[in-house]
């Protein structure tokens, strides 16, 4: 039970970074991203890639989020000349090119063989179970990660940001560079998916293009949504309460005899629907959001 317990604090943590990355694009400069698991691809894989060759973890998991943030620098490029609507239609065929790419390129990812053998970040150390030394690790970068960039939303560069969710327009008249501004937003956000990625990929040990199916970046959105749009503390609770939810979900064929195994994926996938319709009807700011009067 204890090792059940801290993968799935693992798990959450690395949905939490996922979160809180797309909080920052979504939240606070208002920019649809719909291809999130994307980047978290391209940091588990790059890496996992470079890890297995001997590079240090630490520099392969620097590397990823490089890469991922590399990667949406043409995307988020775009966001200045597209609306919201197409823009979340174009990065969400990047993340199904990316997983595409994966599948099909076997003699670097292992296709549809996956990727095994991939170091798991203590397995050399010999202090402390390997498992509780990775929860430790991701949650001071989580924690790191959070304060830093509340500190930054909160800053006048981050008043800027969320003036341009709010009215670009009107940003724009006083002489700022709105479309650089978002590329910025759009690649640090893509950069800590590419840090979730290189945690995910050194808890798993192995990856396969079927952990970075669109239904990711959803279960990413139903976090944001359910916390509070554009709340910090709002990624954080929202992407807890997610896990819980999809970890707890498992034991409803418990109560629901009558439901076959093969049918509970879609049991739990309507069971989280009508959690997100309830708290959009009670909370529609979300649980951490602004409470309405």
């Amino acid at each position: 039970m204890e090792s059940y317990l801290i993968a799935i604090g693992t798990v959450a943590l690395i949905y939490a970074l996922l979160a809180i990355g797309l909080n920052l694009q979504y939240g606070f400069i208002g920019m649809v991203n719909f291809g999130h698991v994307a980047f978290f691809a391209i940091g588990a894989y790059t890496s996992a890639l470079l890890s297995i060759e001997g590079v240090p973890i630490f520099i392969g998991m620097l590397a990823g989020a490089v890469l991922a943030a590399l990667s949406a620098l043409p995307l988020s490029m775009l966001s200045a000349r597209l609306s919201d609507d197409y823009l979340a239609i174009v990065t969400l065929g990047f993340s199904e090119t990316i997983r595409i790419v994966i599948q099909e390129e076997s003699w670097l990812t292992g296709g549809i063989q996956g990727l095994p053998g991939i170091p798991s970040l203590f397995s050399s150390m010999s202090f402390g179970p390997t498992g509780l030394m990775t929860l430790i690790a991701i949650s001071a970068c989580v924690a790191c990660v959070y304060y830093a960039i509340r500190h930054l939303t909160r800053s006048p560069y981050g008043r800027l940001i969320q003036a341009i969710r709010d009215n670009e327009a009107a940003v724009q008249s006083l002489g700022k560079n709105t479309s650089w501004l978002k590329i910025q937003v759009f690649m640090l956000g893509a950069a800590l998916a590419g840090i979730a990625g290189g945690f995910y990929a050194h808890f798993m040990s192995y990856l396969s293009a079927e952990q970075f199916v669109p239904l990711v970046t959803f279960y990413v959105w139903v976090a944001v949504i359910i916390g509070g749009v554009g709340r910090m503390s709002g990624a954080m609770i929202g992407s807890l309460l997610l896990i819980a939810f999809l970890e707890g979900s498992r034991f409803a064929r418990d109560i629901l005899p009558g439901v076959a195994e093969v049918e509970m994926a879609s049991v739990r996938l309507g069971l989280i629907g009508l959690a997100l319709i309830l708290c959009t009807i009670y909370f529609p700011d979300g649980i951490m959001g602004k409470k309405r009067t």
